[in-house]
């Protein structure tokens, strides 16, 4: 199972909220800017449309088993280009690159998930009537837009893709800014695979222009993934306009202790569940609550844990902290963590930034954060945790429920029973007991409350854009016999 995730409110993490920026390559280790990419104009929208649109007319009349090959094909050869994808997403926003592997084998096998499972998926459901036949087929409803983050660069992507493809939609891809190589990288992989053209593309498109896209009668749906005030535009847009929309948004995940049989694999789980991907994740461990009795011991555990990590060239092995995807996301996040301290939170590990070029931020944990505080309510999108001490089960729920968010959570017990009923009493979208947040094909994900809604991946994620359509079929009545005859 591999730890995933996105960005957070108010964050420069899409191409949805960052601002009329170049489309650009700048890595996030050195600062330097490597390559740059023109925006599509806005006259040429119109023709990108129509080419989608166009493509969607013989792509939905192909067998689903010719199309879920296209889709195997495309994973056989992401695996092909493992160490091409892995340098690019490294490279782009600043991923460990081993980290940045384990990626592209998580996005590969969600491709060939639905290669193998979507055709099964897709088969008719029959209804069980008094007369006659029912059944529900599903079907393709057209072009969709997907506004991807830079987060998990490919997999973000291929969560959407996949089953949409194999489904027989076609995709106009709006991918982040600050990865233009990785969403060039996966367009020609689906032309590589078989795709022919216009049913994945990629756009370079300005945030001015999204609405556009959108609006056009031939769109059908908008999916994105990212930060809160994105998503909140996105759907606005979407609803003025009748067309449906899928939205995975922030989080600011509790991971609750209430026992340690095992202290060390626990304070371990916690520090992997923030730190993957360095902490820029929208189901990583954000707020970890834990109860009094062995609050002291697990927090010296993360003392140790959060301080042991080393900064460096996120292309090197030997790096443990690579630097966040931006120089101005480490520094959004340096300010949410100052006024945490400002306003008397204490700093248990980090608080600053190392003294090296790059967008490093110090593995940071805090404690006695109030309300008052930003790192209290907003989301913490970096190598950044918040730890509070409870006395019970009721007040770690309490505090847990007390978010805005409610994407993941996670419950730590020895107590199997015991960590279920607290699980349950969770306001999230999805709930790990025992196992930090984490993703896998056949894992339904999404949230609830500001989180966004709807759900991507397993067979769930078949049909957020399909037309569930009945069928309902009588058999025909004999002619009256007509009068007179």
């Amino acid at each position: 199972m591999t730890t995933t995730q996105h960005p957070p409110a108010d964050h420069p993490k899409t191409a949805s909220d960052a601002g009329a920026r170049p489309y650009a390559t700048v890595n996030p280790y050195t600062g330097e800017t490597e390559k740059e990419f023109p925006f599509l104009e806005t006259g040429e929208i119109e023709g990108v449309i129509a080419g989608a649109h166009d493509a969607f007319g013989a792509w939905r009349r192909r067998s689903v088993e010719e199309r879920a090959a296209v889709v195997a094909k495309a994973a056989e050869l992401m695996l092909e280009r493992k160490d091409e994808f892995a340098a690019l997403i490294t490279r782009e926003m600043g991923k460990r690159i081993q980290e940045a592997a384990g990626e592209v084998m998580l996005a590969a096998s969600i491709l060939q998930y639905y290669a193998e499972k979507g055709p099964g998926f897709l088969e008719p459901r029959p209804i069980d009537v008094m007369q006659g036949e029912a059944v529900v087929v599903n079907e393709p409803v057209g072009v969709l837009l997907a506004i991807e983050p830079w987060n998990y660069p490919l997999y973000q992507v291929v969560r959407v893709a996949a089953p949409n493809l194999v489904l027989g939609n076609t995709i106009l891809l709006k991918h982040a800014e600050n990865n233009p190589q990785c969403a060039l990288a996966l367009e020609r992989l689906f032309r590589d695979a078989g795709a022919p053209e216009g049913v994945y593309t990629n756009v370079f498109l300005r945030i001015a222009d999204v609405e556009q896209v959108i609006a056009d009668r031939r769109v059908q749906g908008v999916t994105l993934t990212g930060s809160e005030k994105a998503g909140a535009s996105v759907a606005e847009i979407a609803g003025r306009h009748l067309k449906k929309s899928v939205l995975e948004l922030g989080g600011s995940d509790p991971f609750i202790v209430l026992d340690a049989e095992d202290l060390g694999r626990t304070v371990k789980a916690a520090t992997m569940g923030r730190m993957a991907n360095t902490g820029q994740a929208c189901i990583a461990a954000k707020r970890i609550i834990v109860k009094d009795d062995i609050y002291d011991d697990f927090v010296a555990g993360l003392q140790q844990a959060f301080s042991s990590f080393s900064p460096g060239d996120p292309a090197d092995p030997a790096t443990t902290l690579g630097p966040v995807s931006s120089e101005r996301a480490a520094k959004d996040l340096h300010a949410q963590i100052q006024d945490a301290i400002d306003k008397g939170a204490t700093v248990l590990a980090g608080g600053g930034r190392p003294d090296l070029p790059g967008a490093f931020v110090e593995p940071t944990l805090l404690a006695d954060v109030t309300p008052e505080m930003r790192a209290y309510r907003e989301e913490l999108f970096g190598p950044a945790a918040v730890v509070y001490r409870v006395k019970d089960e009721d007040e770690a729920i309490a505090l847990a429920n007390d978010s805005d968010y409610g994407l993941s959570a996670v419950v730590y017990s020895g107590d199997l029973d015991r960590a279920k009923a607290v699980a349950d009493r969770l306001e999230s979208g999805m709930v790990w007991v025992n196992q930090p947040s984490g993703s896998s094909p056949e894992l339904p994900f999404g949230g609830v409350k500001r989180s966004g809604y709807g759900r991507e991946l397993s067979e769930l994620g078949m049909f957020e854009f399909a037309n569930r359509r009945l069928v309902r079929v009588l058999p025909a009545k004999k002619a009256s016999k007509p009068a007179g005859g």
